[in-house]
């Protein structure tokens, strides 16, 4: 039966073992020249003050590589579809299964058998992707991406592997009720897709509770504060913000996304006499320096104004986020959870086969 399971397999194993060879490539002859490019490039530029430039430059290497990466994301949906889906549902579909149950191949023994042989490479497909994927991706990892990002977190080290085993379990349990190929792969996308989405949205940012800060509102240069402007220079810029709330002395919201005003605007007004207000909360007990421009481009004279405006109307930002430090919990949590759903599917699978099946 092992061998008949294997024989069934090898097409596919073939087809992928070589797409990764080929992948495996093209990555080891690149991935050396941008560790170099990293190394004499990126690390120096503090020093030389041309950072924006350098990195800006950096990370338009190799496109086409970078885009590539996106195949850790689609590949475990692809093990559902194309190997798990087909698995069980074709065999009911064309009434083989038959065949193997009367030659004394328990019911237990056959779909362990495709399970364990599929299962088995289907996580080491992922597996060895996301490691080919990780390692060529670190030199931009360090300037471009927080590893919390959906981009990199979710193609990164050892989640792959879970959502792999995962969408192999969930296309098997398809096939197994819908006993139809096409249908079962159809239905294993779209559960596959809501499961991920339902998890990054709910799940994943309270696997571990969020830490909680209180800062002082800092005034950047420029209208908008953005995510790497929270609680600037006092939280790490990569850290992943769940949440931001802009209070005034009182303690009441006044606005969110480190600002007052819409998509976390802060804006200043500045009167021909110098008169600093800060819309949405009133005037500021100082004056800005008489011409100074809009905060769009701050001299430092006004800079000093409006931080002063903020410290003394007590302007503060909560936020409630999660560290870089916690990376590796997360993936590890994150992945037994999916191994444990990819179980919990097989363990269905086998009492339905073993009761319902006929």
């Amino acid at each position: 039966m092992l061998w008949l399971t294997w024989r069934q397999f090898r097409t596919q194993a073939a087809v992928v073992a070589g797409v990764l060879a080929v992948i495996a490539v093209a990555l080891a002859v690149t991935g050396p020249h941008l560790v170099h490019l990293y190394d004499t490039a990126v690390k120096p530029c503090a020093s030389r003050g041309d950072c924006g430039v350098v990195t800006t430059s950096f990370t338009k290497n190799d496109r086409f590589l970078q885009q590539l990466g996106q195949v850790v994301l689609a590949a475990p949906a692809l093990i559902g579809i194309f190997w798990g889906a087909p698995l069980v549902a074709r065999e009911l579909e064309n009434h083989t299964f038959r065949l193997a149950w009367t030659q004394s191949v328990s019911r237990t023994r056959w779909l362990a058998l495709k399970l364990g042989l599929v299962g088995l490479a289907s996580m080491a497909a992922a597996g060895l992707l996301s490691l080919m994927v990780t390692w060529w991706s670190s030199p931009f990892d360090r300037i471009t991406d927080s590893p919390f990002s959906p981009s990199s977190f979710d193609r990164r080290d050892l989640v792959p592997l879970g959502y792999a085993a995962f969408a192999l379990a969930l296309g098997v349990t398809a096939g197994v009720l819908i006993r139809r190929t096409l249908p079962a792969m159809a239905a294993t996308l779209v559960a596959f897709i809501g499961v991920r989405v339902a998890f990054f949205e709910w799940v994943r940012p309270h696997l571990m509770t969020p830490l909680r800060t209180l800062t002082p509102l800092d005034a950047q240069p420029g209208v908008v504060l953005g995510p790497a402007g929270y609680a600037y220079g006092h939280i790490n810029s990569a850290d992943w913000i769940l949440s931001a709330q802009t209070l005034n002395g009182a303690g009441r919201v006044i606005g969110e996304n480190g600002g007052i005003g819409p998509n976390g605007a802060l804006d200043f007004n500045v009167s021909p006499n110098g008169t600093l207000s800060l819309k949405g909360v009133g005037a500021c007990p100082d004056k800005a320096p008489v011409g100074s421009p809009r905060l769009g481009a701050p001299s430092p004279a006004f800079q000093h104004a409006a931080q002063q405006c903020l410290d003394k109307l007590h302007i503060r930002e909560v936020l409630n986020y999660q560290p870089t430090s916690r990376y590796w919990a997360f993936q590890w949590y994150e992945t037994a959870i999916f191994v444990g759903l990819a179980l919990l599917l097989a363990g269905f699978c086998f009492w339905w086969v073993r009761r319902r099946l006929s």
